[in-house]
């Protein structure tokens, strides 16, 4: 039997919710998308929040909303799903990275207080920073929102790992640090509506913003309208737009699994203590927790100094995927990418990413994860590696 890196759960429950809007009026653009939108509101302690078919589209508008476009430069980690840059690429902006911390995977601090030191000497300072918060742990929230006072760039928190989780007892997604968060409930994910996306925002402009682009530009509101309604059928575009909206069949989904979240995230910590315990002395290096935050733990992301154990990265691979066990890499250093190798980075500037996917390696973490399945993943590991726990 394949055991996955990541698999969605699905109950009888959910599978009743989606029924019964398949069975109602609306498919889209009906009553559930406003209740999954507020019931996430509630949660995650955000006063607006704009749901959406994807996180990319989510991040793509959050970039629209706060003015990125050509001459702008937008900053990300190098660590993360290429969509993290690539909305600002949309926009018509520059992109450019911060090397992450050794410990977390996610955008240092330093390494980014260093880089905007330097930028402001050129004035090349970035509009808008997207701190990523790698397999679930919120990066370190507090200090990058400092370094926009003292700077002057807004912020999108790429959340899309991270909902259900903590920074510092608060839920990720309540924007005190950031203008903009962004989920994703891709069925990996922690939950799930299919594909799906959330913008969350304190700031009732940009929450207005994201609404309208999501669906084509358009408004029926009279306040924002240039003229007096026609008539009950009137409404305006008032910008270009896309056709981003959530279906009501996707929100239904997205409401019910919203109901089981806490226990999601809770197995998928005691999941990640259990690697934990079987990786105790080996030459696998478990990924660090901030005492300061409660990870989601969409990803468990070990590092492995493969030379050192004799064997290399593909061939250890090779040997899990051998036994069925689908591990992955997340991620790729999106520098690396054909089409950012043109843009001129240089590897050498992100040593800690560099070093970072030579080493890494996510494995099987989901809810339905069984306690024989994860010993076989971790004993695979280890037979591949060379190496017994050493007491």
């Amino acid at each position: 039997m394949v055991i996955p890196y990541g698999r969605q759960s699905i109950s009888e429950s959910d599978i009743t919710a989606v029924s019964d809007v398949l069975r109602s009026d609306f498919l889209t653009q009906g009553p559930v998308v406003p209740i999954f939108e507020s019931a996430l509101s509630q949660r995650c302690d955000a006063r607006f929040v704009v749901a959406m078919n994807s996180a990319t589209s989510a991040l793509h508008l959050g970039c629209k909303a706060l003015g990125v476009g050509p001459r702008d430069t937008v900053w990300t980690s190098p660590i993360s799903f290429v969509a993290s840059a690539n909305c600002a690429k949309y926009c018509g902006a520059d992109i450019d990275f911060v090397d992450i911390d050794p410990d977390t995977f996610n955008m240092s601090p330093q390494a980014l207080e260093q880089k905007l030191v330097a930028a402001q000497q050129t004035g090349k300072l970035p509009k808008v920073v997207i701190p990523v918060h790698l397999a679930g742990q919120s990066c370190d929230m507090k200090a990058i929102h400092s370094l926009s006072q003292r700077f002057g760039f807004s912020i999108i928190e790429d959340a899309s790992h991270a909902v259900g989780s903590t920074y510092h007892g608060k839920p990720t997604g309540n924007c005190e640090f950031s203008d903009i968060t962004v989920f994703s409930f891709h069925p990996v994910k922690i939950i799930t509506t299919g594909e799906g996306g959330m913008a969350l925002t304190n700031n009732h402009e940009l929450a207005r913003s994201m609404s309208r682009l999501r669906s084509h530009g358009i408004t029926r509101d009279v306040d924002e309208m240039h003229q007096t309604p026609d008539g009950s059928w009137y409404y305006e575009q008032l910008e270009l737009g896309y056709n981003f909206r959530m279906t009501d069949i996707a929100a239904a989904l997205g409401i019910s699994q919203l109901q089981r979240i806490d226990e999601f995230v809770s197995r998928r910590n005691e999941i990640a203590k259990a690697y934990d315990s079987m990786f105790a002395n080996t030459a696998v290096r478990a990924p660090w927790r901030s005492p300061e935050m409660y990870s989601a733990f969409h990803l468990y992301i070990v590092r492995v100094n493969f030379s050192a154990c004799g064997t290399t990265q593909k061939r250890v691979f090779e040997d899990l995927h051998a036994n069925q066990i689908q591990a992955n890499l997340h991620y790729i250093p999106i520098y690396r990418q054909p089409y950012y190798q043109k843009f001129g980075y240089s590897r050498e500037s992100f040593p800690e990413s560099e070093k970072y996917y030579s080493e890494a390696i996510s494995l099987p973490m989901y809810p339905s994860l069984s306690t024989a399945d994860q010993e076989f993943v971790a004993e695979t590991l280890l037979s591949a590696l060379g190496d017994l726990p050493r007491n």
